[in-house]
């Protein structure tokens, strides 16, 4: 269980990287960083995706708080990372998709590795507990070990790539529906992009901001909500009042892809984030059913939220 002291007062937080998985057959091996609280035991695991271009070494608002407050982070870099600045013509460009989702599940496999890596961390680790949470491209990404799928051309699911191994998960800023729903690029460019969130029925944290406008969507910020109305529950979905792509700067401070800085909202994906997962992951935490109370009681809220 996640003790009451962390949702108040922040532990030190250990943080390895690189730590290098090998993964034959991927051109190139796994790097991920690992970020664990330095003390407490029968830690929960957070599997962190990130957004398009990004690395192991973003999103630092929302990882450090969440493993000063009692979780094991792991966030892998995916082959679309400009630190490995892959080139186009690269024969893995077309499958760098289904790769993200076969690095999630590596990481997984290898939990040895990774709780071995961290010194102390040995013994302190749930693997009981696992939940999944990802930005933008890395919400797709996280979706798929949630139960969503790919569509193909003809409207017939893929594969099942959901993860019995994963509890829980966040979807944040995480693109919706296909089809006619694509601008004319996408559609041509991204044909993963074009899924079914029917058979998702991992709990899931949509979280959307009202004015996120995506360049790859016809539709305006309600498409980034698909997730949480095509899905079955238990679902809850957070919309953010006045925030873009970012939601605020959870990628990083001050970083070029943050359009809409806001201290206050990302503080409060910080507190909402973390009391979901605990909650998620521990029936017996009531620190969502607070959290969320909060949010719906206050006089000047930064966003709505909803469940089913």
């Amino acid at each position: 269980m996640l003790h009451d002291n962390h949702a108040d007062s922040p532990t030190p937080v250990v943080s390895v990287a690189p730590l290098t998985l090998p993964a034959p057959g991927r051109g190139d091996d796994l790097q991920v960083r690992v970020s664990a609280p330095a003390s407490g035991h029968r830690l929960p695991v957070v599997l962190f995706s990130h957004g398009y271009g990004w690395s192991m070494n973003g999103y630092a608002p929302l990882v450090d708080h969440w493993a000063a407050h009692g979780f094991v982070v792991v966030q892998p870099t995916h082959l679309d990372s400009r630190t490995l600045d892959i080139a186009p013509e690269d024969p893995r460009h077309p499958e760098i998709w289904r790769i993200r989702v076969a690095d999630l599940t590596h990481v997984l496999d290898h939990l040895d590795l990774v709780e071995n890596a961290v010194p102390g961390l040995a013994g302190r680790v749930d693997r009981d507990r696992v939940a999944v949470v990802g930005h933008s491209w890395g919400g797709q990404t996280v979706s798929m070990l949630l139960g969503a799928r790919v569509l193909d051309a003809a409207g017939v699911p893929g594969e099942d790539l959901s993860d019995p191994r994963v509890t829980a998960g966040v979807l944040l800023a995480t693109t919706g529906t296909g089809g006619a729903d694509l601008t004319p690029f996408a559609a041509e460019h991204f044909p993963f992009m074009n899924p079914t969130f029917a058979e998702m029925t991992t709990p899931a944290l949509v979280v959307a901001g009202d004015r996120d406008q995506s360049a790859l969507s016809v539709r305006g910020p309600d498409w980034f909500t698909d997730p949480y109305h095509l899905s079955p529950g238990p679902k809850s979905l957070l919309t953010l009042f006045g925030a873009e792509h970012g939601l605020g700067g959870i990628a990083g401070h001050l970083v070029a892809e943050t359009t809409d800085e806001n201290p206050a909202r990302v503080a409060l994906l910080q507190r909402l984030t973390t009391a979901y997962l605990r909650s998620a992951l521990d029936p017996a935490d009531d620190s969502w059913a607070t959290a969320s109370a909060e949010l719906t009681t206050s006089p000047d809220p930064l966003g709505r939220l909803e469940s089913k």
